[in-house]
């Protein structure tokens, strides 16, 4: 679908507001302790159509704080995981999906860019993803909002990239050219069975924080400088389904993966709903 003008419009707006300063405001604030947080999160599920019974804690007052709402833990078979070799790691949408060609993949119709600037620029690293796969899963605001694994896999290495904090919203990813590689992220890269898999976390405003298990809270930082961090000589294996992370507030998650891994379904088409645990794969 072609950028419409009221798509550049909503978009244009972004660019003057102070992405870093409004997120870290809605990180506060999804933090305060409130006899309102009940009142919150029962008025935002309603407007997003968000089914509470399917968490753990069903009772908007089992929540200390919005956060713990919007970051809560399903039900064990909320999510079955299906037996396909590779299986959605979120609730969301998809955005865009296909091959790698020359370096590049698609953000939208009619629209590339560079998967090495979304890696952050690591030529070595990117090489490994020549003629591989990818998709794009757009999480919005009434999902799921923890990341799972999809495929089993050991972590090799952390990566994360500063940059803006654009919405990821559909319009804006149809008129910021590069919008995920210059958005503020976190490249995760895991050695998998079928070769190495890059998980790609991508900011957005309002996302006020990423996690992951083994690093814990690394959104917010401090500095605007890429940090690597190497766990190859870690024993860090997660197995297909299990949690890797967390959003708060809507964002994005990138699968990338070597030629030669499992094909992507060709059932599978943007805009399509996913649920984690869905097959991706044969």
């Amino acid at each position: 679908m072609s950028a419409s003008l009221t798509d550049y419009l909503k978009s244009g707006s972004l660019y003057f507001l102070p992405h870093h300063a409004v997120s870290r405001v809605v990180f506060k604030l999804t933090r305060i302790e409130s006899p309102l947080v009940p009142k919150a999160i029962t008025i935002f599920s309603k407007a997003f159509g968000v089914d509470l019974e399917q968490a753990i804690n069903p009772d908007p007052t089992s929540y200390k704080t919005f956060n713990e709402f919007f970051t809560r833990e399903l039900k064990a078979r909320a999510r079955p995981i299906a037996d396909s070799k590779i299986t959605s790691p979120v609730d969301g949408t998809i955005s865009q999906l296909g091959r790698v060609i020359d370096g590049k993949i698609v953000q939208a119709k009619g629209v590339n860019y560079s998967l090495n600037q979304l890696l952050g620029g690591n030529a070595s690293r990117t090489k490994q993803f020549a003629n591989g796969q990818f998709i794009t899963i757009y999480l919005s605001p009434k999902d799921y909002h923890r990341i799972h694994m999809p495929c089993s896999g050991k972590l090799l290495e952390q990566t994360h990239i500063p940059g803006r904090l654009f919405s990821v919203a559909k319009h804006t990813v149809n008129t910021i050219k590069g919008i995920f590689a210059r958005n503020e992220r976190i490249v995760a890269l895991f050695e998998t069975e079928y070769g190495p898999m890059a998980m790609v976390l991508v900011g957005a405003i309002n996302v006020a924080a990423i996690e992951t298990v083994w690093d814990g809270l690394i959104t917010p930082p401090k500095g605007k400088i890429i940090t690597d961090k190497d766990y190859s000589d870690q024993d860090i294996n997660l197995n297909k389904g299990e949690e890797m992370g967390r959003f708060n507030m809507g964002s994005t998650v990138i699968l990338v993966f070597a030629d030669g891994a499992p094909a992507l379904s060709g059932d599978l088409i943007a805009d399509q709903g996913l649920k984690l645990g869905e097959a991706l794969s044969g």
